[in-house]
């Protein structure tokens, strides 16, 4: 390396007030996450990683429902955190109409749809791709389905990535899961995750109907901004999914049950589509169980606590299931 450049990196290093106790967080981390990065890179995410570790230890100091820690994203701002894992676009649902029947109760104080039965597939990891609706989609989708056959099978989210442009979907770039259902129902079909596997990003739509694995006879949503139907839904039919604005703080999202006081509550801000597979309570708070698509890594082994009963970042805002 030449010696201006050094100067240079140095100098940068120094501006930041980056200490050697930085630098061995970082390369430690680096070590967890099998990172490597040329020179010049390697000194912009050091300043970044040790950004986000202060933003990181400074809300743990402090007197929050939730707790925040290092993972794979901690190198990354959340402008290149929103481009790779978030909807470019906001999606809109607010054209979405409820057709929900409710049960009006009695509900259980909790649910864990994981502890009932062999109802939930794994934690998957949607990569470098907005595709998390389609996520969203296939876990309810095979939850439901497992429900009533008793048979948990792992579907496709590349069919969805790759065909389902015509009803409102945009592959990376963000979609609606109600929009999939209704997808998957006008198609006749959803193959198989090992038939159709996932590549994070989009290619020709492959869709084989001889191969369809799961149906979807009618698509069901629940009444924007009602959150006791989604209670409902979760207690007494099936895990939901829904849809939340993800701001900064989340992606740093350790344990705990999240809250913001910087995401929106409407239906047109919502960037991310995740599944609400259970409810409960801590320390008084009530909260969603809610599975991800960002590895098992993140959060509480991919999973996340997030505030029941307040709308928290527009989760209420367009929830949906579908029926087989």
């Amino acid at each position: 390396m030449n010696t201006a450049l050094l100067f240079t990196l140095l100098s940068a290093a120094s501006a930041f007030h980056l200490s050697a106790r930085d630098e061995f967080h970082f390369k430690s981390w680096m070590g967890t996450h099998n990172k490597l990065y040329s020179v010049k890179e390697y000194y912009e995410r050091l300043q970044i990683f040790t950004e986000n570790k202060r933003r990181i230890d400074k809300h743990n100091e402090g007197n929050h429902s939730f707790t925040m820690g290092l993972n794979q994203f901690s190198d990354m701002t959340f402008s290149e955190f929103r481009k790779s894992f978030l909807w470019s676009e906001p999606q809109n649902c607010s054209a979405t109409k409820g057709n929900y029947l409710s049960s009006n109760g009695p509900y259980p104080d909790s649910i864990d749809w994981r502890k009932k039965g062999n109802y939930v597939t794994d934690v998957k990891n949607q990569g470098g791709c907005g595709s998390c609706w389609t996520f969203s989609t296939t876990g309810c989708l095979e939850s439901v389905t497992a429900i009533k056959t008793g048979k948990l099978i792992p579907l496709s989210e590349q069919q969805l990535v790759d065909c389902a442009q015509d009803f409102n979907n945009h592959g990376c770039s963000g979609g609606l899961p109600s929009q999939a259902f209704e997808y998957i129902m006008y198609n006749k079909g959803l193959m198989t995750e090992m038939d159709y596997p996932y590549t994070a990003y989009e290619g020709a739509c492959s869709y084989k109907p001889e191969l369809a694995a799961a149906y979807v006879k009618d698509v069901v949503n629940i009444t924007a901004y009602n959150e006791m139907e989604m209670v409902d839904a979760v207690a007494t039919r099936n895990p939901v999914s829904f849809a939340f604005e993800v701001t900064s703080d989340f992606m740093h999202y350790s344990k705990g049950v999240y809250t913001s006081t910087e995401c929106h509550n409407t239906t047109d801000m919502v960037n991310h589509a995740v599944l609400a597979v259970g409810y409960g309570q801590e320390n008084g708070t009530p909260y969603w169980i809610v599975k991800n698509s960002w590895g098992s890594s993140w959060g509480i082994d991919g999973y996340f606590l997030i505030k029941r009963g307040k709308n928290m970042c527009g989760l209420a805002a367009c929830s949906s299931f579908p029926e087989v």
